[in-house]
């Protein structure tokens, strides 16, 4: 019997999901990812669906899903349902911020000598300040290391070295899905409560 892992991912207005069997160590990872904008009120169940049919979610064994920062909404969907299903079906959850998602991808411009230091990824927000997380490269099996969560910087903070912000969901996603097998396979804990969106510019607190 399959025993799935599933990633989502809807921090922008493109929504990703993958998903793959832990059963099945040679199997192929499935990707979905598709613009949805504001349609993801009512079309992320359906997407899901399309992935991974809704008879099999009870043999969904591991969740992980992007929290943000994001869009409010986009970001808050696809978090409440992570943490319904990890509740109701009693599998592990994970949270892993977008920004931590992109880092080691979006590395590759550092020197050799800037890439052995912590460096930010910065996000500028139309009339709201900017954005920013905290990173550092290592080795071994988990990539990178989340210094600081994203938050919205003071006016007079200038991290360096700093790296723009650069969505690709695709791939975020896939990579997403390989924490969790990661996870899957140290038999991590996952909690559900903690796993929460991160809103920097929002007055409501998160859910």
């Amino acid at each position: 019997m399959s025993r799935w892992l599933l990633a989502m991912h809807s921090s922008s207005e493109t929504l990703g999901l993958a998903v793959r069997d832990a059963e099945d160590p040679t199997g192929g990872v499935r990707i979905l990812s598709r613009s949805m904008g504001r349609q993801l009120t009512n079309g992320l169940i359906p997407a899901v669906e399309e992935l991974l049919p809704r008879a099999e979610w009870a043999s969904i064994g591991r969740l992980a899903v992007s929290t943000g920062p994001g869009g409010f909404t986009g970001t808050r969907l696809t978090v409440v349902m992570a943490r319904t299903l990890a509740q109701q079906l009693g599998c592990p959850l994970h949270g892993e911020s977008s920004f931590a998602l992109m880092a080691q991808r979006l590395s590759v411009v550092l020197t050799p000598s800037q890439a052995l230091e912590p460096f930010s990824i910065i996000q500028p927000l139309p009339r709201r300040g900017r954005v920013a997380g905290r990173y550092r490269l290592r080795s071994g099996s988990v990539p990178v290391e989340e210094l600081e969560k994203p938050r919205l910087l003071r006016e007079d903070e200038e991290p360096s070295p700093a790296l723009t912000m650069e969505l690709d969901v695709a791939s975020d996603v896939q990579h997403l899905l390989e924490r969790c097998c990661h996870w899957e396979q140290e038999d991590a804990p996952g909690p559900w409560e903690p796993v929460l969106p991160i809103y920097p510019t929002s007055p409501v607190g998160p859910v």
